[in-house]
């Protein structure tokens, strides 16, 4: 095959467009991948919040300012209505898991933008150093893993 003709997911590559500004990163390996679905297991709504919990891995979300990411677990208060398309409902939080040699993009990009865009709680983890970054709009916090977060929308999640 012409390797001009090939697509990113055949490259091995995933492609976001951040602020007008298009960024790659290469597919998940399985280390990143367990980090993500361990996480995911320990999402809970508290009763009293209203918040289902409803969270998804690795999903394109379309933000409001034209920006295309494709976030690692977002979590949603409830279902989301696009199911053949990008997701158009903002993530009450979002939860990325670094891949090595991506971590500026995780960690520099995405906190900032994530909240410029509504999402209430922001969460970094790198698998390979067990921090864990917690950033809302009053300020952040660093933690080591594994850590219980609640989060603003009720949930928790532990990390």
């Amino acid at each position: 095959m012409d390797p001009k003709l090939l697509t990113a997911a055949e490259l091995g590559v995933r492609l976001e467009i951040v602020g007008g500004m298009p960024l790659w990163e290469a597919q998940p390996l399985y280390k990143h991948q367990k980090a993500v679905d361990r996480i995911r297991a320990t999402i809970k709504p508290e009763s009293q919040a209203g918040c289902a919990g409803v969270h998804v891995a690795d999903v394109y979300v379309a933000f409001p300012d034209g920006s295309l990411k494709r976030t690692d677990i977002s979590i949603f208060c409830r279902e989301p209505d696009e199911e053949d398309e990008a997701i158009r409902l903002i993530p009450e939080a979002v939860i990325e898991v670094i891949s090595k040699g991506f971590d500026y993009k995780d960690l520099e990009i995405g906190p900032n933008f994530y909240l410029a865009q509504g999402v209430k709680d922001v969460i970094v983890c790198n698998p390979y150093t067990l921090v864990v970054l917690h950033v809302r709009r009053d300020g952040a916090a660093h933690h080591v893993s594994p850590v219980e977060v609640r989060l603003e929308c009720g949930c928790s999640v532990t990390v």
